[in-house]
């Protein structure tokens, strides 16, 4: 089977993964009362007086297949409800939310995976010496360390040497140079259009607020990497072929990065692309920490004020992200190792 025909495939393959998966969100819906379902509905306080109108003219009160089809078509009108706590349309406030997620996101993934490989493959070459000590011993920190407390002592450190408080995503005064008309918004991420815009003070100022929130997600992330990483390199090492290559006097560095370390990145793939995808999906607890407006601070803000529509809203677009992540691990397995599109 070639690529293309193992990618269609896979492809095929999802769409039941997502009928199931939006049925299965609907059931747990299904379960609140048709009362507070109504609430996704309402924009003013003036609105919770005619509830009674609002559960009937979205059948909120119809059998649950009837209402199934009309919450389905809603949904793929884009059709989300409206979040009090984001106070506009779910879509809207999240892709509006997102942008923030993403610029952590852009810097934090590739650091944790090139890191994570680099520090794996070290540790399991000099294994039981100091390399493999020290790696170790860090792998072993970023499990240990939860990210808020991680975040905290960071936040203290910079406020000792620096005596300022680095929050947000960028300062005061850039908000107001990105709030004004001579600022054009292009992607949402500030260290891009700021580049575009040739306003690398704001470049600088949004890199300066995402460093504290880009070492504490590659931190705890990293661990993860290294200690797959290493155990996946030391069985590939084991193997006859890798044997056999030495014996024909190929150089160690090659037989490591060449043959080993490509065997050895098959099970990295996998809990790589899961875990781009749950930062993608927002990064709760660090976000809320450095007051980080993305996606991840926004739904557990309506996770804790009962904002059904916001979850909803949420919940749906972590799963899409999560199906996205397997097919991509799945392309990428094939690419990695192509006895993986005769199965």
């Amino acid at each position: 089977m070639g690529l293309r025909e193992y990618i269609i495939r896979r492809i095929i393959m999802i769409i039941p993964i997502i009928i199931g998966a939006v049925i299965l969100i609907f059931a747990v819906v299904q379960l609140i009362p048709p009362g507070s379902r109504a609430l996704l509905y309402v924009r003013t306080e003036r609105d919770l007086q005619f509830l009674d109108q609002i559960i009937k003219a979205h059948k909120l009160d119809a059998s649950p297949v009837e209402q199934f089809a009309d919450w389905l078509r809603q949904i793929l009108e884009g059709n989300f409800g409206w979040t009090r706590v984001g106070r506009g349309p779910v879509l809207n406030v999240m892709f509006a939310k997102w942008p923030a997620t993403i610029e952590i996101v852009m810097f934090a993934a590739p650091l944790t995976i090139i890191f994570g490989i680099i520090l794996g493959v070290i540790s399991a070459v000099h294994r039981d010496k100091l390399p493999d000590h020290i790696t170790r011993l860090i792998s072993i920190a970023g499990y240990s360390l939860p990210s808020f407390w991680l975040g905290l002592i960071l936040l203290s450190l910079t406020y000792i040497t620096t005596g300022t408080v680095i929050t947000g995503r960028v300062s005061n005064s850039v908000v107001n140079i990105v709030k004004s008309q001579a600022w054009h918004t292009y992607t949402g991420l500030y260290t891009i259009d700021g580049i575009i815009n040739g306003r690398f003070d704001v470049v600088l100022d949004a890199l300066k607020h995402l460093a504290l929130p880009v070492i504490v997600i590659t931190t705890i992330n990293m661990a993860g990497i290294i200690r797959l990483m290493r155990s996946s390199m030391l069985e590939a090492l084991t193997k006859n072929y890798i044997i056999t290559a030495k014996a024909k006097g190929l150089k160690n560095t090659k037989v490591i990065n060449k043959h080993a370390r490509r065997n050895a990145l098959i099970p990295v793939v996998t809990i790589a692309g899961l875990m781009v995808a749950s930062m993608l999906s927002g990064l709760i607890i660090t976000e809320t920490v450095f007051a980080f407006e993305g996606v991840g601070q926004w739904a557990a803000q309506c996770a804790t004020q009962l904002d059904i529509a916001g979850v909803i809203g949420f919940t749906i677009f972590t799963g899409l992200l999560f199906v996205i992540s397997n097919l991509i691990v799945d392309i990428l397995y094939a690419y990695i190792d192509p006895r993986i599109r005769l199965g």
